[in-house]
């Protein structure tokens, strides 16, 4: 399935969860009122408790990496646009070379968005709120300037509502526009908790195994074609999704990609 596929599979799944949540009654003031409270003490959590276990358990995981050029990429102090996926980002928020940089991600401007910047806050990233539905132009437009300075940035491109593993051509446009390398970021896991959200979230359990592979830099080219970005796009999501399948083999682990582990 190409990028522009993925983007149409994107907006019909977001389309389809709005109306099986309009029809179980999930919009009615009651239960809209018992989101809100359960997301107020969720949010007081995370800013209290959260961080402080998650660097806690991440001082006991077993990190590997490989990719040398990628790796070499990620620690310098040249502009990169890391992309990786969505249910990653616990995983990889507290791991060395990423936090503590003032590196840049992309979050949404929802109120799931406010609880992940609390938490990018506290491990020193730097927040940008945008997403394809909202605020998406000043989005591009903040980490366009972010990048012409300098300045690193992580995206995840399946985000921040799915369809998981789906990509659009955010990141290529940017790298076609600031000329900044794309750097595809994979991760495999031997023990995890898994949230049964769309992204299937995963934190990593104590003493975990994990292996990062930082993908060989991407360059897209400033005559690069529209066309051409789609091509790219969808090139970017099978070396994403082929990489994290090795990282999984690579400590001996089930991967948990589903049907994604054969991208097509």
């Amino acid at each position: 399935m190409d990028a522009r596929a993925q983007r149409k599979a994107r907006r019909e799944l977001v389309e389809q969860r709005s109306a099986e949540r309009e029809a179980r009654g999930r919009n009615k003031k009651h239960r809209s009122a018992f989101r809100k409270l359960r997301r107020r003490v969720g949010t007081a959590l995370i800013e209290t408790l959260a961080p402080w276990i998650l660097r806690a358990i991440a001082r006991t995981w077993r990190v590997e990496r490989t990719g040398d050029e990628g790796l070499a990429l990620l620690k310098s102090d040249r502009p990169w646009i890391c992309a990786m996926w969505h249910g990653r980002m616990l995983t990889l928020m507290p791991i060395q070379h990423h936090c503590r940089r003032g590196i840049g991600v992309l979050v949404s401007p929802s109120e799931d968005g406010g609880l992940a910047k609390r938490a990018l806050d506290k491990f020193g990233y730097t927040v940008v709120r945008g997403s394809l539905s909202k605020r998406g132009a000043r989005a591009m437009r903040e980490m366009h300037e972010a990048l012409e300075q300098g300045k690193p940035l992580v995206i995840t491109p399946d985000g921040p509502r799915g369809p998981r593993h789906s990509i659009n051509v955010g990141p290529a446009w940017l790298a076609r526009a600031t000329g900044a390398p794309l750097l595809p970021v994979s991760v495999g896991v031997d023990k995890a908790w898994r949230l049964k959200s769309w992204d299937r979230m995963t934190i990593p359990k104590p003493f975990a195994k994990l292996s990062i592979h930082y993908g060989d830099p991407v360059h897209v080219d400033a005559s690069c074609s529209d066309e051409a970005l789609e091509e790219v796009s969808a090139s970017l999501r099978t070396q994403m999704i082929v990489a994290e399948v090795k990282s999984f083999a690579r400590i001996q682990a089930a991967h948990d990609l589903g049907e994604d582990a054969n991208p097509t």
